[in-house]
């Protein structure tokens, strides 16, 4: 049987009961942090046949294939940087002319060609190596790193191009050649802040992430890639294997921020300045998004990282320089390219104005 409680006393314990403390006001939540602009958004281009560049053409045919780099469906170029891929080093050392070579350069990187991209405001850099060419890497350096770097820088300055390092020896790399081509380099074309001068421009490739090429890793970032005292303008986290994720491709750019502490001797962590993230244009038989749909795109997904990665050890300003992008026209035997149809307006353009690419590029952020 349960007990009645009288009226009034119900009333009075109504009355006197202290009443419950308000709930406090919920946090506001974290202010985004500020995007930085992208500064780098730039192509790897290999040319009609494979990265070879063996042949030369007349400006009308390769715009015919190409003419998304420079316009991206408004008249504005889709990117703000092609890199010419690949130089031989070995024949740039001893300045080779045969069927595909005209002293030490591929016949189809042409003034021409150059100029067509420099016209349209669009900044050109050749780099010398590439996988294929990593024994020639070792040769030339074995030989004559130093002349190797006048001849490089010698190209640089008839052309007005820039130049990447692109040595992917990953065990036991020639680093005491690769100095000596890079001091013989900057002896003519000293490092420019201002990135006024194209051929001051002297980049490197390191892989995605810190887990390959490791000790041309370790040296770059110590001793080339400082922002207090640097030697190189950055360097370009080169794509993995195959396409990966944002997520996947934001884990390999953040071990390059971090650093590897653990390993011995330690990588020391580089600066979000001091270098751009790969992504794939094409692979395969099928269009990537990467070239074909800016909407669904790695670069799209990846944008918020790379505009605001915070320096962990190195630096002191938050981002990445931006994007690189693998490869124009036609990059690999297989596979359908960026030809038309499968132009990369939609993809790689889109981002450009989503993104407020800057054409021409701007002097690029030092710390």
């Amino acid at each position: 049987m349960r007990r009645s409680v009288p009226l009034a006393t119900l009333l009075l314990a109504l009355t006197t009961a202290t009443p419950a403390a308000a709930a406090p006001p919920p946090r506001p939540a974290p202010a985004p942090a500020a995007a930085t602009p992208i500064q780098v958004y730039g192509a790897w281009h290999c040319g009609n046949d494979y990265c070879t560049w063996g042949t030369a053409r007349t400006v009308a045919d390769f715009d015919s294939q190409n003419h998304w780099l420079i316009d991206r469906g408004d008249g504005h170029p889709s990117v703000n940087l092609v890199v010419l891929s690949f130089v031989n080093p070995l024949d740039l050392l001893h300045q080779s002319t045969d069927a595909t070579t005209l002293d030490g350069i591929p016949r189809g990187m042409t003034p021409e060609i150059v100029g067509w991209f420099t016209a349209h405001g669009v900044r050109v850099m050749l780099s010398v190596g590439g996988i294929t060419y990593t024994d020639d890497w070792n040769a030339a350096l074995a030989e004559n790193p130093t002349l190797l770097g006048q001849r490089a820088a010698a190209v640089a300055t008839r052309l007005g191009v820039g130049i990447e390092i692109d040595y992917e020896q990953n065990s036991g790399p020639n680093l005491a050649g690769l100095q000596s081509f890079i001091d013989a380099y900057r002896a003519v074309h000293p490092y420019d802040a201002s990135g006024a001068r194209p051929e001051a421009r002297l980049t490197i490739d390191v892989a995605a992430g810190d887990r390959w090429l490791i000790e041309l890793n370790r040296k770059a970032t110590a001793d080339w890639l400082r922002t207090d005292a640097p030697v190189l303008d950055y360097a370009n986290a080169m794509v993995p294997a195959r396409p990966a994720s944002a997520s996947t491709s934001q884990t390999s750019w953040q071990e390059h921020v971090d650093g590897k502490s653990q390993y011995s001797p330690p990588v020391p962590p580089l600066a979000p300045a001091k270098f751009t993230g790969g992504v794939y244009l094409a692979y395969g038989g099928k269009p990537l998004p990467e070239c074909v749909d800016y909407a669904t795109s790695v670069q799209r997904a990846a944008a918020p990282y790379v505009q605001t990665v915070a320096p962990h050890g190195a630096g002191a300003t938050p981002g990445m320089l931006g994007f690189m992008f693998w490869a124009a026209e036609r990059p690999a035997t297989r596979g359908i390219g960026t030809v038309p149809p499968n132009t990369c307006e939609r993809g790689a353009g889109a981002g450009a104005t989503a993104l407020a690419v800057p054409v021409p590029m701007p002097a690029l952020r030092q710390s």
